[in-house]
Formats: C-alpha cells, structure tokens, sequence
C-alpha cells in the first residue's frame, strides 16, 4: 500500500499497488507544472487508486488532451496526474508518504529538457540546505 498527501495535509489518498516504475519526465508541460528540471512520478492501474481525505479542496487542470493534473487548493501541491483513456494514475513522488527505497528506471522526454540541467553532471550532493563555499 502508498499513501501520500499534499504540503499542508488537507488531502490524502492511497493505492493499493505495489510500486511502479519510477520515472523522471522532462517534458515541458512537467518542467512548468512542478517548476522543476523534471517531474518524478510512477504510474499505476487507475482501479489501485483512492483519495481518502480532501476531494472537497482538489482542482484540476487539463495540461494536455486527456491529462489532468490534480492539486490541492489550499498548497498548490499537485498530487496526482490521470489519463482515464490509459486505465493510468501518475503518483507524483514528492507528495508520496510511504517510503519508496527502489531507484527510478528512466529519465524521459529529454528531448524537451532544460539547458541548464543535466542528469550525468558531476555536482556536490548536499545533505541538507546550500553552504556557500
């Protein structure tokens, strides 16, 4: 089972799946949803999906034909994407509870990536906040 929740807790869900593939998405759409260099996310069945607290503040936005992206009103955090078509739910991984110790397979759409980003650069790893040096 995953949980996961949003920044400020008003809406949670659960999927009664084991893990995906986990997958890191630079497509544009991803890059401006998230404000990020990527999206990381794991798609699973449609059916293993439940929201458990907060439909009430959910909204969602069609990024794309047949794509919807599903955020909290109150934080903004954009929990889920869906494509009813595909039978898929794509748990965006940062709003993921349960911890999820496996590696992801696949950077995606790099086609689209972001110049400044680039996922083999060899850059320092800090394990908490930026300390100038």
């Amino acid at each position: 089972m995953i949980h996961g929740s949003c920044l400020c807790g008003a809406v949670t869900y659960e999927a009664d799946c084991s893990n995906g593939p986990i997958i890191h998405c630079h497509c544009h759409t991803c890059r401006k949803a998230h404000s990020a260099a990527f999206s990381t996310v794991m798609p699973i069945a449609h059916d293993a999906f439940k929201w458990t607290s907060g439909e009430d503040v959910l909204n969602r936005f069609e990024s794309s034909p047949g794509k919807n992206r599903y955020f909290c009103t109150r934080c903004g955090s954009q929990l889920i994407a869906e494509r009813r078509e595909a039978n898929m739910v794509l748990l965006r991984m940062g709003c993921v509870d349960t911890e999820i110790t496996q590696r992801p397979d696949a950077h995606i759409w790099r086609s689209d990536g972001a110049p400044w980003y680039d996922p083999d650069d060899d850059i320092r790893q800090l394990a908490e906040g930026y300390v100038k040096a």
